[in-house]
Parts: C-alpha cells; structure tokens; sequence
C-alpha cells in the first residue's frame, strides 16, 4: 500500500534501551540539560511498554505498532514447534510485519537505520541499515547495502554492536567495554547522519540497557547489595550525562524543521531475587523428573532427566516466566487433556500467583493469559507469561536449587530487572508541546511519526496519535 505525503518532514529517534522515567523526568533531571531542553519545549511522558517488557520484541512492536501475539514474538527464544526443546533465537527473520521505515520507504522515503533491535540478519530497505546487538561480529552481513559495512569499518574499526559481558564480575572490564562500543557507535550515528541523505534516521543505544543490568546495585540504595561511597556509585549517572551530551552533538547536525524523539522500550528496576520456576513446578507436582538432581547439583532444565508422559507444565526462565502446559494432542506426550486446558491453566496461574518470596512475604505476581492481551495469537506463544514480584524477580529455570527462590542470578551477575513503563519526550518545532502527558503505550510511536511526517498511517497499526 502506497502512503501519499501531506507534507514531507524529517525525523531523528534516539532510542534508548531500557531508559528509566523516574532517572530522566526526576532523579537526573538537572544533570541532562538537552533532555531538560526537549522536555520544556516538547510532549514527554511514560511510555507503557509492551508484554512481555523485553527489547525483543518490545522495539519491534513499538515501530511496527503491532502487539507481540500479532507480530508472533514472545522473547528472545521461541518455541518453534511442539516439541519440549525446539527454541529459535527471535532475530529478523522472525518479523513478518512491516516497520516504519517500511512505510517511510512506500512513500519514497529514505531511512537510516541503525541499531535497532531485531534487524540482524539485514534486509532490503529504501535507506540503509546497520544491524543490531544480535550480529554474531564483524565478520557477518550486517549491513544494507554491502557496501556500507566498510563505511562503518573504516570509521570505526572492531566496531562492537553490543558490549562484550554485561554479566561479569569485572566491572572495570565492562565499563571499558561499554564506553568502547559508545564511541564507536556514535561515530557510525554522526558520519551517517551528516554524510547521508536521510528523511527518517533512527539510532538504538543498548548501553543503558547493559549499564543497568551490571551497574544497578551500585547506584540504588534500595537494593539489598548497595554499599554508599562504592567506587561505581555514578556509574548509571555518568552514562545518562553522556547520552545527554552525545544527543546535543545530534541536534547540532539537524536542521531547525527536524522532528526529535527519544524514547526507551521499557524501563528498570533492581532485582531482588529469582523464583526458581520450575523448581516450584517440580517440587509441586506439576514437573516429575525421572532422576532428582544430585546434593549441590544445578542444572538446567534442558539437562534434567525430565519425565514428560506425567509432567503437566514446565517453564522457561528470564526477566519474565513463560509456562508451558503439556496438552494431549498437541505436545508429543501430551497429559492435560484439551478439554480441561482452560481449568488448568487457572488452577496453575492462581498458584503462581500465590508463590511468596524469600522471606514468606506475599509477592506481587500477574500471570497474562496471550489470548486475553493481545488482538491475535500467532506463532507458539507461552500458555502463561508471569511477571513475578512486580518484576523485582525474574525467574530462573534451573533446577537442583533446594528451594522455590534464590538471590543470585542463573545466567551471571545481574542487578535489575524491567520495569513495564519506558519513557518519551518529542519534540515538533512545528506543534507546540504539550509537556507531561499520560496514558500512551509503545505502540503508539509509529503512528505518530507517520503523523507528524505528513503520512497516512496504516489501518493495520494498533497505536494511537500522541496529540
């Protein structure tokens, strides 16, 4: 479908992966004077992001303003078939709907893209594109056209499309890494924004999603491992200020005409612990396993000796639980019986509902049903996806724990978990801001740039305008 222009108009996205509100629009507020500067002049607010709150496929839904049961992506990993351990990583060959440079490009409009979440491996688009933290290295096809990858070499030699291990003990070694794949990422951003022709130019930062997994402890004094006076105490501080810098240095290289946007898929918060999903599920019936694991012994629930012809549920782990059921005739060995799917899927939500924390204290625990939160169901979702503890806890899959919960993390160290709401501020020099507004979801980004572009928007797009 051709998208005829009412006016053509230029945009800039920074996007900012797991960019907290209450950091932005609070704690930092005067330490950001660009991001102050946008705010007074601009609509900013929180941004609710999608469910499951997760990069993937948070900014997927975000720019293609489809919700994730319709785009069909459910995490990083998806079950690909029936089976119990067929899991594909969600990268961009799992997106079969259209984004907006997708519809920038029926209308003659050229994009750069660069950065974004689930564009590896690239595709055609009318523009160019640089590819995301999921390109394995240097070596791989990650650019469109082939040419521009020695473009992006040349500028930035070793160039890093993510930080080498944000989940170390070496927190010298990954504050290095960080600022290394900053500066190389930003070079690639100015030399394509001012060497380029561009209507549409877009550019994700996955640092402040890294600087918070492995910085968090250090700067919030509500998490259980804070010590005042750390050495990193202003670590997650300094990496808004250079954000807020490295966004001045962007504005400079635009025209007056150029619609700004910065916006985060979700946020963060600290993490207090993990429940040990299916560890509960086992120590609760709902997951037999043929051979416990032996005194001491963790192991993954792919290494268990599960018995799946008396097994009802398993789970996989993350920042969020996505729960299994084993349905007759659906599942190889399928037990719960279709007609009592539904039943059980209640019985088992109200459970994990109730599963306390480390202390026996109640936890704030909301299981999603898919069918119940998004337009349509494609793909293999979860048959539950909890969030547990408000998101102070992730889950964790293991098994051989001991007991239903643990404070540390099972895939290396790890501060925060996400929090649902991301942030915004845009910024139109030709509409007057309307300052703080509430009430918008991630999916309404699309639709609005379109907007403010001088597009129609798609009937297929779920989100509405920010006004």
């Amino acid at each position: 479908m051709r998208l005829f222009a009412k006016r053509a108009r230029k945009a800039v996205v920074l996007g900012l992966d797991c960019a907290a509100p209450e950091l932005i629009f609070d704690q930092f507020h005067h330490d950001l004077p660009t991001f102050a500067e946008l705010m007074r002049n601009g609509t900013w607010g929180e941004l609710e992001s999608a469910i499951p709150c997760i990069t993937v496929p948070a900014w997927t839904s975000m720019l293609s303003s489809r919700d994730p049961g319709v785009i069909g992506v459910y995490g990083f990993r998806n079950r690909s078939d029936y089976s119990y351990s067929a899991m594909t990583t969600a990268d961009n060959r799992a997106v079969k709907v259209p984004r907006i440079w997708d519809a920038l490009g029926d209308a003659g409009k050229r994009s750069v893209v660069l950065g974004v979440p689930q564009t590896f491996p690239v595709r055609p688009l009318h523009g160019e594109m640089v590819s995301c933290f999921l390109t394995p290295n240097t070596e791989s096809a990650f650019a469109y056209p082939a040419m521009l990858k020695q473009e992006v070499l040349t500028a930035a030699p070793g160039y890093l499309f993510d930080t080498r291990d944000f989940r170390t003990d070496d927190k010298a070694q990954l504050l290095q890494s960080l600022n290394d794949m900053t500066e190389m990422q930003f070079r690639v951003v100015e030399r394509l924004l001012t060497d380029h022709d561009w209507d549409f130019f877009i550019h994700v930062n996955i640092g402040v999603d890294r600087v918070h997994h492995g910085f968090w402890r250090y700067h919030d004094p509500q998490h259980r491992l804070y010590e005042a006076g750390n050495p990193y105490q202003h670590v997650i501080r300094d990496y808004y200020r250079q954000m807020d810098a490295r966004l001045k240095r962007i504005l400079e290289r635009i025209d007056d005409d150029t619609i700004v946007l910065v916006v985060s898929d979700h946020g963060a918060k600290r993490m207090d612990g993990g429940i040990c999903i299916n560890e509960w599920l086992w120590r609760n019936g709902w997951l037999v396993l043929k051979t416990p694991p032996r005194e001491g012994e963790i192991l993954p629930l792919e290494k268990a000796d599960v018995d799946w012809s008396r097994t009802k549920a398993w789970a996989s782990g993350g920042y969020y639980a996505r729960i299994f059921l084993n349905v007759a005739g659906r599942e190889p060995l399928g037990v719960v019986p279709q007609s009592e799917y539904e039943a059980t899927r209640d019985t088992l939500s109200a459970a994990l509902r109730a599963i306390p924390g480390a202390r026996g204290e109640a936890l704030q625990t909301t299981a999603y049903k898919p069918g119940e939160i998004y337009a349509q169901v494609n793909g293999i979702a979860p048959d539950l996806m909890v969030y547990f503890g408000d998101l102070n806890w992730r889950a964790v899959g293991g098994v051989g724990y001991g007991t239903h919960y643990t404070l540390e993390n099972d895939t290396g160290p790890d501060d925060a978990n996400h929090a649902q709401n991301g942030m915004f501020i845009l910024s139109d020099p030709n509409a007057r801001g309307r300052g703080k507004v509430i009430g918008h979801q991630l999916m309404d980004i699309a639709p609005t740039l379109l907007s403010r572009m001088g597009l129609k928007t798609p009937a297929e797009m779920q989100g509405r305008l920010i006004g």
